[in-house]
């Protein structure tokens, strides 16, 4: 009895070194995926966007790559499944047991998605011809590596909005940024001479932002001094290390660029070195994904606060003006992005200026009301009561879907960036700039710019949101949540880019179908915020009741507020964008006339008639034709 529990003891601890053996092989695997993917798709050279000989032998190597993380994967779910089960790898390769724990329990999931991902990812790189192909491919595996880390320990612990945020932030950096440094090593010299300056720039931007989410995340677990004295907090200190070693390496790259000695066996040597030192900080990262974090003061009170447990956010006091205005819980991932555009817009901006060319500063003032809308609607007031009442979660949706969306067509991100973007180092080089006009005029933006399919996502979207138990299901998560965010900017932006849109646009809509649309969008708004008004049961399948919440408790009084509100507040941006259209078709309409004038102005100084008199003698002569002919 003895030996067994011995032998018992001693395959758990075989299985609990394992699991991060695993883990690192796997993240080693999908850092070297992205770093080879994106190395084709950004730092090799190509032909209108056919990848050339030596993106075609990366790719192979991308190839094994992807197959390999998806082997590690699957070694992930057995070894997972070992531990859970206490068992061996026989009773894991149980079909029934496997299947029950892909399917029924979140971690399996996430590795059944990271799965589906990679086999997706799989048959693009080995189909690919094109730079889109490697694209697609490298959003899968980002995606696959992403996506998971709602489900980490960051999850659980207080302060998650940021906790998630900060690290999905922090891992998507280090995978291009390690990835690029692998991606770097793998491609010849000659490639790499031209492609060193590049990754430079996308270095410099990685770093700061692993920097930054390295702190945030670390102080929402290691926020007492106890904490730091853990296995945990050591490892975190030993990554910190790794971390400035990094930036000084990284430090001395940039000088050997600026020297122009990138093509050199010092510079190759010096990739070399940062490359180890970048696998051992990615293995103190997967180390720390299988070491459980101190439980901090917050997660002591989100053990004790059941709507920390739901929500992540502790239970706010009945709102006032004054609380509404100054509460403040960061969304890490919504916060993350909308800091990344603004330093991307600022950059664009200052290229322009130092250019000598000027931008019009409403756009960049609208561009800043837009941001601060968004962060007041997911981690300002408006964002915090959402989690706990229907009528401020309904605020929230229209300050996303119907006001902000606004705000960010007219600052015009897309001229800007064609008018920022560098250009293919060669003639036959698209670029970055290049590749954005070909995504702007191909048949997928076609599609997607057409009104009815872009009203269809945004007032369609409401039916299958509140009118099905889906708005339930994505309330119970954070990642539900985030998932609303992102439709509901998405599809506003979508909607009023197509009808009072200043960016270029795939599709000339005549503006009488502009204002049809709009006619059409209002009546549709209008006839979903009666439907609510109207309901007689919730429609958030029980989830602002479970929130207990010791305010407001009349939840279907507070649903029918929350209809009336997205009543008024929908309609105003629409009747907004429709005087808008109404102002836009005057102006075009003066710009045609002024053309014409001007064309029969040229045609008269030379003789010529213009337009207008060839016309009327066209209808002369058809005139006369009827007379000569008639009936």
């Amino acid at each position: 009895m003895v030996d067994l529990q011995n032998h018992l003891q001693s395959a758990n601890s075989l299985v609990g070194l394992l699991l991060p053996v695993v883990k690192d092989l796997y993240l080693f695997a999908i850092i070297v995926g992205v770093g080879l993917l994106f190395a084709i798709g950004f730092l090799l050279g190509e032909e209108r966007g056919r990848l050339n000989t030596e993106a075609h032998r990366i790719k192979k190597l991308a190839l094994f790559a992807t197959i390999a993380w998806i082997v590690t994967t699957v070694g992930g779910v057995l070894t997972e499944l070992v531990n859970l089960l206490d068992g061996s790898f026989r009773d894991a390769l149980n079909l029934s047991t496997l299947s029950t724990f892909l399917t029924s329990t979140s971690i399996g999931r996430d590795y059944l998605f990271q799965i589906l991902m990679g086999i997706g990812a799989v048959a693009l790189v080995a189909r690919s011809r094109k730079v889109g192909a490697i694209y697609f491919a490298l959003a899968l595996t980002m995606l696959a590596l992403l996506v998971p880390l709602f489900q980490s320990h960051a999850s659980s612990a207080g302060n998650h909005g940021l906790a998630i945020g900060s690290l999905i932030f922090h891992v998507g950096a280090v995978s291009l940024w390690v990835g690029g440094v692998i991606g770097l090593i793998s491609i010849s010299p000659h490639e790499r001479s031209g492609s060193i300056s590049r990754f430079s720039a996308l270095a410099f931007w990685a770093a700061i932002v692993v920097g930054i989410s390295g702190i945030a995340n670390a102080w929402t677990r290691l926020n007492f001094w106890a904490g730091w004295q853990s296995r945990y907090g050591l490892l975190v200190v030993i990554k910190v290390a790794l971390f400035l070693l990094l930036v000084a390496v990284g430090a001395r790259h940039r000088r050997f660029i600026a020297a122009k000695v990138e093509g050199t066996k010092q510079t190759f040597r010096l990739l070399v070195n940062e490359s180890l030192v970048m696998i051992s900080a990615v293995a103190i990262g997967g180390w720390l994904s299988t070491t459980l974090p101190p439980i901090s003061a917050a997660g002591i009170k989100a053990a004790s606060d059941p709507s920390i447990g739901i929500t992540g956010i502790a239970m706010p006091a009945a709102p006032t003006f004054s609380r509404v205005l100054t509460a403040y819980s960061p969304d890490g991932t919504i916060l993350g992005f909308i800091l990344l555009i603004t330093a991307l817009y600022i950059c664009g901006v200052v290229v322009l200026t130092r250019r000598g060319d000027t931008w019009p500063v409403g756009r960049t003032v609208a561009f800043a009301v837009a941001v601060a809308l968004v962060d007041f609607a997911t981690s300002g007031g408006i964002g915090v009561y959402a989690h706990f009442a229907f009528s401020y979660h309904m605020l929230a949706h229209m300050i996303l879907g119907m006001i902000a969306p606004i705000g960010f067509v007219l600052a015009a991100p897309v001229t800007l960036a064609l008018r920022t973007l560098p250009l293919g180092r060669t003639p036959q080089e698209r670029g970055i700039r290049g590749t954005l006009i070909t995504v702007i005029h191909s048949r997928y933006s076609v599609i997607i710019t057409n009104p009815i399919i872009a009203l269809g996502l945004f007032d369609g979207s409401l039916f299958l949101l509140y009118m099905t138990p889906l708005f339930g299901k994505l309330m119970q998560s954070h990642s539900g949540h985030i998932l609303m965010d992102i439709h509901f900017l998405l599809a506003g932006y979508l909607f009023f880019y197509v009808i009072v849109g200043i960016d270029p646009n795939p599709r000339k809509i005549p503006h009488i179908v502009r204002i049809i649309v709009l006619f059409a969008a209002m009546s549709v708004h209008a006839f979903f915020s009666i439907a609510l008004l109207s309901t007689t049961t919730l429609t958030d399948g029980g989830y602002f009741a479970s929130l207990h919440r010791p305010w407001n408790a009349q939840l279907l009084a507070d649903q029918h507020v929350g209809a009336s509100l997205g009543w008024m507040m929908g309609e105003i941006p629409i009747l907004i964008a429709l005087i808008a259209t109404f102002i836009q078709w005057m102006r075009d309409d003066s710009r045609e006339a002024k053309r014409i004038d001007r064309a029969a102005d040229r045609a008269a100084a030379m003789g010529e008639e213009d337009e207008l008199t060839k016309y009327n003698k066209y209808l002369s002569t058809l005139a006369r034709g009827d007379l000569e002919h008639p009936d």
